[in-house]
C-alpha cells in the first residue's frame, strides 16, 4: 500500500459552464432572520438550520449571507454550526457581528459569537469556551462596545431560563484585531433580564419578497443525474425529482410531503421512468417509500415499501436493486457506481450472554441478477421491480477495515476496469472526524489489500470517475481530482459561485471531463474539467 504524495495542480481547465436552480439569496435557502445596514446599502439574512447532506450522516448548518440591497449580489457567507439568533453590522467597520446558539436537549445553553469580515470573508469564533453561550440579542453601542444578550448557561433548577438571560457588555478598541476565542466567561458575567426569543422567519419572508419575487427555499441536492437528451435529474430536500432542460428551464418537478424528499435516484435502461428511493425521518411512524417516476411528466407509476431501510443503486447491468441501508436509514451501501456488483457493509452480531455484540464489518457483494432461491419466492413483485438480494445470495469478501481494530464506515466509490474498487470513507472515532480520519482508498476486489489511501481532515460528500480521473468532493467546498492508478492529487480547488463558496453534496461524472455537482444551497453546477 502507498500513501500519494499530495501535490496541488491548479489547473486552468476547470469551467463552470451553467448553474441550474440559480436565484436570488439562493446561499439561504429558506430564511429565518434578516437585517438591513441602510447606510451601506446592505443586508444580512440568516436561514433555517438544516442538516448538511455529507456522506457519514448529516452535520447541520445555518447559512448566513450579506448582500447588496441594490443588485442582490452575495458579498459574503459563513456557514454556522446553530440556529441564529442575532445579526448586527459594526456601525463604522465592515464586520457583522452573528449570535447563534441551541439547547443540547438536557442541560446546556450553547452557542457561539461570530464575527464575519466583510472584505476578506473570514469568520471568527469568539467565545474561549468551547461549549459557549447561546446568543439572543447583540446591539453596537458604539465602535467599541458590543451588548450581548445570553440565555443562562444551563437550565438546572432554573423555571425561568427559557424567558430570561443575561446582559453583557464587550469592549474592545479594534475589532478587526480580535483574536478567535478571546473572549472568556468572567467577560460576560451581567444582570439577570428578560429575554424573549422572538420568530423572525415571516419578517426575512416579507424582507427578501419585498426585494424579489424569485428566490426559493431549496436546499440540499441529493443525486443528480443525466439522460442521453441532455436534461438533468435532481432529488433534493422536499422535493422527490425534478427534471430541467437542456437549454437550463425547469421542465417539471414533484414535491413531496416530508421536508427530507428524495435520495437515490436510478433511471431506467429506455429513460423513460426511474426509480426514487425516499428518506423518512427516524421520529416519523411512516415507513420508507421508493417510486418509479414517468420522465415525461413525473406521473407517479408504481410504489413499493420495503420492510426495513434500503438505497436504491444499480449496477453496470440490470435493472435498479434494492440494497440494505443501515439503521435510521443511514447508509452502509458502497454507492459503486457501474459496479458488477453491489457492495455493501454488513457487520455480524456476535452471540452474548446477556445481549449481541457488535462483531467485526465485512465488505459484502450480491449478483443484482441473481435469481432468488427456490425456497423463497418472490410472491406479488412483478419482474421488473427492484427487489433486496437475500442473505444468501450476498457474499462476504474481506473485512471492510484493512487497518486492525479500526471501524470505517461505507461511502460513494467506484469499480474500475479491471474490477477494483475505489471508494470514499471514513475512521470512525468517538470524539468525530479526526485528522487524517477520511480516506479514499484503491482495493482489490479479491483480497481487500489497498493499493494506495488518499487522506484528508474533511468528509467526503461525492465521489466518482471516468477513465482518466476520480473526482472527490468534500464538505468544505473543496473539489480533488486523484490519478485512479497512483492516488497522486491532479488537481485541488474551492468551488465557488461567483467568488463565493459553495458546498458540495452530491457528484455526477456525466462524461469524459464532464461534471454535475449538486450544492447545499439547491443548486446544480454544471462544469468541464477539459
Amino acid at each position: 500500500m502507498t500513501t500519494p504524495q499530495i501535490r496541488t495542480v491548479r489547473s486552468t481547465r476547470f469551467h463552470l459552464d451553467r448553474i441550474l436552480g440559480d436565484r436570488p439569496f439562493a446561499e439561504i435557502g429558506d430564511p429565518a432572520l434578516a437585517v438591513a445596514d441602510e447606510g451601506r446599502r446592505l443586508l444580512a439574512v440568516a436561514g433555517t438550520t438544516g442538516a448538511f447532506a455529507g456522506l457519514h450522516g448529516f452535520g447541520m448548518i445555518t447559512p448566513v449571507g450579506v448582500y447588496g440591497a441594490d443588485d442582490l449580489a452575495c458579498r459574503a457567507l459563513l456557514h454556522a454550526r446553530h440556529p441564529v439568533h442575532a445579526l448586527a453590522f459594526h456601525p463604522r467597520l465592515p464586520l457583522l457581528a452573528v449570535g447563534t446558539g441551541n439547547y443540547d436537549g438536557g442541560y446546556f445553553f450553547e452557542g457561539e459569537l461570530l464575527l464575519l469580515d466583510l472584505e476578506s470573508g473570514t469568520a471568527t469564533s469568539l467565545f474561549e469556551d468551547g461549549l459557549g453561550r447561546q446568543i439572543l440579542g447583540l446591539e453596537w453601542l458604539d465602535d467599541q462596545r458590543l451588548r450581548v444578550l445570553m440565555a443562562p448557561p444551563d437550565d438546572w433548577d432554573d423555571e425561568d431560563a427559557w424567558t430570561e438571560g443575561h446582559v453583557a457588555v464587550v469592549r474592545r478598541a479594534d475589532w478587526r484585531a480580535v483574536p478567535p476565542r478571546s473572549i472568556p466567561d468572567e467577560e460576560l458575567a451581567g444582570p439577570r433580564v428578560a429575554a424573549p426569543r422572538p420568530d423572525g422567519r415571516e419578517h426575512a419572508r416579507r424582507t427578501l419578497s419585498g426585494l424579489s419575487a424569485d428566490w426559493d427555499p431549496r436546499r440540499n441536492v441529493r443525486a443528480v443525474e443525466e439522460l442521453a437528451d441532455g436534461r438533468i435529474l435532481t432529488t433534493l430536500d422536499g422535493v422527490r425529482l425534478e427534471s430541467w432542460l437542456p437549454g437550463g428551464g425547469r421542465q417539471w418537478t414533484v414535491p413531496d410531503d416530508s421536508a427530507d424528499g428524495g435520495r437515490d435516484v436510478v433511471v431506467a435502461a429506455d429513460e423513460r421512468s426511474a426509480w426514487v428511493g425516499l428518506k423518512r425521518p427516524a421520529w416519523e411512524s411512516r415507513p420508507q417509500s421508493v417510486v418509479r417516476l414517468a420522465l415525461d411528466d413525473g406521473t407517479q407509476l408504481d410504489h413499493l415499501t420495503p420492510s426495513a431501510p434500503v438505497s436504491v443503486v444499480r449496477g453496470a447491468h440490470g435493472p435498479a436493486t434494492l440494497a440494505p441501508a443501515g439503521p435510521h436509514g443511514e447508509p452502509c451501501t458502497l454507492r459503486i457506481r457501474r459496479g458488477s456488483r453491489i457492495y455493501f457493509r454488513k457487520t455480524e452480531p456476535v452471540p452474548d450472554d446477556m445481549w449481541p455484540k457488535q462483531g467485526e464489518a465485512w465488505l459484502c457483494a450480491a449478483d443484482p441478477k441473481a435469481e432468488p432461491a427456490a425456497d423463497r419466492p418472490r410472491g406479488q413483485v412483478p419482474a421488473d421491480r427492484p427487489r433486496e438480494p437475500a442473505p444468501e445470495e450476498a457474499a462476504r469478501l474481506f473485512p471492510y477495515s484493512w487497518v486492525p481494530g479500526e471501524t470505517h464506515y461505507a461511502g460513494p466509490g467506484i469499480e474500475t476496469a479491471d474490477g477494483d474498487l475505489v471508494h470514499a470513507g471514513a475512521v470512525h472515532h468517538g470524539h468525530g472526524l479526526q485528522p487524517g480520519g477520511s480516506f479514499v482508498v484503491r482495493r482489490s476486489a479479491t483480497t481487500g489489500e489497498p493499493a494506495w489511501v488518499f487522506r484528508t481532515d474533511r468528509r467526503a460528500t461525492g465521489l466518482d470517475a471516468d477513465a482518466e480521473t476520480v473526482y472527490i468532493t468534500y464538505d468544505d467546498g473543496e473539489l480533488v481530482a486523484l490519478d485512479p492508478d497512483d492516488g497522486t492529487v491532479r488537481e485541488r480547488r474551492q468551488l465557488t459561485v461567483r467568488a463565493v463558496r459553495v458546498l458540495p453534496t452530491a457528484l455526477t461524472v456525466a462524461g469524459p471531463g464532464r461534471l454535475l455537482i449538486g450544492t447545499s444551497d439547491g443548486r446544480v453546477l454544471v462544469c468541464t474539467t477539459r
